[in-house]
């Protein structure tokens, strides 16, 4: 998995998105590396955040805002009831199962990007606070903030795996290697 991205391995501005989003993406993952799925679940901290948690919320995170772009129905929209189902595993949802469904969104958002005919192309959001005020974004816009969200959120994966067995990213990247 990428840790570090390499200036010679995006070519182009959606390469370089698209390359860093996925460090950011490997980061997470990485820290449920050799994890049973209780340890990826606990919350060694004050926080409600676990590792399988993080996973499943930036997973949903990044389809929702493809989704948002595509102008398509999130088939995974979280209402207030199931709101907090984004922060956990349910129903028999395991790690392997969950890091699948992100790879499947990374490609569908990889694709995308590829397609889309320029990263200047603006759509709509709904109404909310914590979105512009003038309701729309660019796709370069999204790809900025997924960088920013899904590496806030790696870097909380970071602090919860080190808060489990003192191990950080470098010691994964390394333990992973051997594997």
């Amino acid at each position: 998995m990428v840790a570090l991205v390499p200036a010679e391995a995006y070519g182009d501005e959606r390469g370089a998105f698209l390359n860093f989003i996925e460090a950011q993406r490997a980061a997470i993952v990485r820290a449920s590396f050799g994890l049973t799925e209780e340890q990826a679940a606990s919350r060694p901290s004050a926080s409600e955040l676990s590792l399988s948690g993080l996973i499943k919320h930036t997973a949903e995170v990044e389809l929702n805002w493809l989704r948002l772009a595509q102008r398509r129905p999130n088939e995974k929209q979280r209402t207030q009831e199931t709101w907090g189902e984004a922060f956990r595993l349910v129903d028999g949802e395991a790690i392997p199962e969950i890091v699948a469904f992100w790879r499947g969104v990374a490609k569908e958002t990889e694709e995308f990007v590829r397609t889309v005919p320029s990263l200047d192309e603006e759509f709509p959001l709904p109404p909310a606070p914590w979105f512009p005020k003038d309701g729309r974004v660019s796709v370069r816009w999204m790809l900025l903030h997924l960088i920013q969200e899904i590496g806030r959120h790696a870097g909380h994966a970071d602090i919860i795996r080190e808060s489990l067995d003192g191990k950080g990213s470098f010691e994964l990247i390394e333990l992973e290697s051997k594997v």
